[in-house]
């Protein structure tokens, strides 16, 4: 699989607390230039980017992020103001509190309203995987694939650990066939991105790898 093909699986992402136009800019420009699938900024910054990029790039944003314990109608708001703004794809952090508590039927019901808000752009939900049981996951595979989302996610990145292979064959056992897979966070090597979508992972969430892609151009 050559770099080309390993980019146009990438959510080119910058979601740190520091991040200045300045920086969003310049990733929207790198994910431009090597064909990214996405560029994955904050909030705050969608509608300034989507001017900026327009229908060269998808835009995807980040809601209930990091820690994903909003309330249903905040995060119902937010994913509708995202889309509103000009967010062609939306990644929400479910409520880690209420899978510890047993409470999946709400942890689906929160889900598929905040599909319905965003309609027709693509939904990628966040599990946390640092944080959960085999158990937790399997169930939080099948309330992602009820739910109707797009997309199931392993991490934000912020949490105790990234993607890992074990958790992306996991989650190819039991989604639907409705739903993909995104590995995000802690990937680092070319080695690494290629392994998980080998596994059968259709988006891959870092910054890494074009980073990689310049220093082979270098």
């Amino acid at each position: 699989m050559n770099i080309s093909e390993i980019l146009s699986h990438v959510d080119h992402t910058l979601l740190a607390q520091t991040a200045t136009w300045d920086d969003i800019r310049t990733i929207c420009d790198d994910a431009i230039k090597y064909s990214t699938a996405s560029v994955c900024i904050p909030a705050s910054y969608v509608k300034q980017a989507k001017e900026y990029v327009g229908d060269k790039m998808q835009v995807c944003t980040v809601i209930g992020f990091p820690n994903g314990y909003d309330t249903q109608a905040a995060k119902v708001f937010m994913a509708s103001d995202a889309v509103a703004n000009g967010a062609d794809e939306v990644d929400m952090v479910i409520n880690i509190g209420w899978v510890k508590d047993g409470r999946f039927d709400e942890v689906e019901a929160e889900i598929a309203a905040v599909k319905e808000a965003v309609g027709d752009k693509i939904l990628k939900v966040i599990i946390e995987t640092c944080f959960l049981t085999d158990e937790e996951k399997i169930r939080l595979c099948e309330c992602v694939t009820n739910a109707k989302a797009d997309f199931i996610k392993t991490s934000t990145g912020f949490g105790t650990g990234g993607a890992t292979f074990e958790d992306i064959a996991l989650f190819a056992k039991h989604v639907g066939p409705n739903v993909k897979m995104k590995a995000s966070g802690g990937i680092k090597t070319l080695e690494d991105a290629e392994k998980f979508l080998e596994l059968g992972a259709q988006r891959l969430g870092t910054s890494r790898v074009v980073k990689l892609a310049k220093e082979l151009e270098a």
